[in-house]
């Protein structure tokens, strides 16, 4: 126990038997075995292959996202006539969420955060800093993509980010992305913090509802950094509009 504590735990790829690779892959296994003499070899360009290929924003997709979001606020289009309807139905998104679903089913997302933890094990060198890149990399883009997404939601509601706060859509995306992540970590050793819900209006929207616990700390996050636009004047062009884009996304 001591030496783990000073240490660490690592994680590996040792369980893969580079004999398997080969019969699987079909080749040659003098070839394999001329391209990398060590199996350590082999593990080091396998984790680099990893590394680079790691799009956990794939998961899911983007469209599919829409779609989703646009069906539950197609459901109560005239709530869009007052601010409050706005935030309450702003609030539902929230609360009907499927993203976390997706990811935990998802084995993609469970290799990909196994990457991480693998890095964490690896020794000062150029192996390590190989794969530094290529993961800082993939979470700059899958950041990216996640805060168009809340930015063109928000937007579409006539939300923003509060002023006050200085800051930009990529800080609540990484926000948000890490209170997902957490949320899988934990949910196979504490199941119930996954799973558990509430009967309850925790936002004041006149409406109980049953939420799931994790959905009421997502809007949390999402009402500490947004606030309605001023600046955005809802007639009845801003209305169809909006109607509009929510049809474009059902029909895909």
């Amino acid at each position: 126990m001591g030496m783990v504590n000073r240490t660490g735990l690592t994680v590996s790829l040792e369980h893969i038997s580079l004999e398997e690779v080969i019969r699987d892959a079909g080749v040659a296994r003098s070839a394999v075995y001329r391209r990398w003499p060590y199996k350590d070899l082999f593990f080091s360009d396998l984790l680099r292959e990893l590394a680079r290929a790691a799009a956990p924003a794939s998961v899911g997709g983007r469209a599919t996202t829409d779609t989703l979001l646009a069906g539950i606020a197609a459901e109560r289009l005239e709530a869009l006539g007052t601010p409050e309807g706005r935030r309450t139905l702003l609030l539902e998104l929230f609360r009907r969420e499927q993203d976390f679903e997706i990811v935990h089913r998802s084995t993609e997302w469970r290799t990909y955060l196994a990457l991480h933890a693998t890095f964490l094990g690896l020794p000062d060198g150029a192996l390590q800093d190989e794969v530094r890149s290529a993961l800082t990399e993939s979470e700059r883009g899958f950041t990216t993509r996640i805060a168009a997404a809340w930015q063109e939601w928000s937007e579409l509601f006539g939300y923003r980010l509060r002023p006050a706060l200085g800051t930009r859509f990529t800080v609540l995306a990484g926000l948000v992305s890490a209170h997902f992540r957490g949320m899988l970590l934990m949910s196979p050793t504490s199941p119930d913090i996954a799973s558990a819900d509430l009967d309850a209006d925790p936002f004041g929207t006149g409406e109980t509802a049953r939420w799931p616990v994790r959905a009421v700390a997502l809007a949390g996050i999402a009402l500490t950094f947004l606030e309605p636009d001023p600046a955005v004047v809802w007639d009845e062009a801003r209305l169809a509009a909006v109607r509009t884009q929510l049809t474009s996304f059902l029909s895909g």
